[in-house]
């Protein structure tokens, strides 16, 4: 078998790293975070315990990463939704319905991300944290704003907020009220976005509504995550005439 390519031992390692994240998203959103361990984490990816603390530093940081990757998928997703649109207030609209439903949908797993960023370590420095917020700054320059480097932070603390006063347990705030609060500070038209029920996400339909006994409705996420089979040329190879 001839050896590897540098390329394909990039590939399987990215790949790798890809399932992990994936299997954080799912379990937590199962479990919640204290009852789900780095070996379970491993374990569902189907990867070697040893291997998370290759990529994560420990638990937090691996869950961190995961929910900004769903979080810059999901947004990415809604601005990409057809009819695409280039309109500023539009993709504004669209936005924050990304955000908001994200919290509707997967309570546990937005939850254990909010409690997650006030601990000491605060937002962890990832790719997935970074593509996040460069399509939010994206976003907020499509808008119209002329100080992104301001108007950006605010957008962020203002879903931020939204996402806690949905979750905050005992009192949580409904999500068309906050999304009302929200799409007035930026003069938003309703219509705009994704108003409430009328989903037209890939998980709409009739057991969409379905949820599991934490409360997160249920809806493949693999899309989000790269994890397909390993490149061809990783297969076993059959030696040549020469015997190479």
């Amino acid at each position: 078998m001839s050896p590897r390519s540098a390329s394909v031992n990039e590939e399987l390692r990215r790949r790798s790293r890809e399932r992990l994240l994936q299997a954080a998203v799912e379990l937590v959103s199962e479990r919640g975070y204290d009852a789900t361990t780095l070996g379970d984490i491993a374990d569902r990816a189907g990867s070697a315990r040893g291997l998370v603390s290759y990529y994560f530093p420990g638990k937090r940081q691996l869950v961190q990463s995961a929910v900004h990757r769903l979080m810059h998928r999901t947004l990415q997703e809604a601005l990409d939704r057809e009819p695409r649109s280039e309109d500023g207030r539009e993709r504004m609209a669209r936005a924050i319905d990304a955000i908001l439903g994200l919290a509707r949908d997967q309570p546990v797993l937005m939850r254990q991300h909010m409690a997650g960023l006030l601990q000491a370590e605060g937002f962890v420095q990832c790719p997935e944290q970074r593509h996040l917020s460069e399509l939010l700054g994206a976003t907020v320059a499509a808008y119209g704003s002329t100080q992104v480097t301001a108007d950006y932070p605010m957008l962020r603390a203002l879903l931020m907020g939204a996402v806690y006063a949905a979750l905050v347990p005992g009192v949580p705030m409904k999500v068309p009220v906050l999304r009302a609060e929200l799409f007035a500070r930026y003069a938003l038209e309703w219509e705009l976005g994704v108003p409430p029920d009328t989903d037209p996400s890939p998980d709409a339909g009739p057991d969409r509504g379905s949820q599991d006994p934490h409360g997160a409705r249920r809806a493949d996420l693999s899309r989000f995550f790269e994890t397909g089979p390993a490149p061809a040329d990783d297969q076993p190879q059959r030696p040549d005439a020469a015997g190479r």
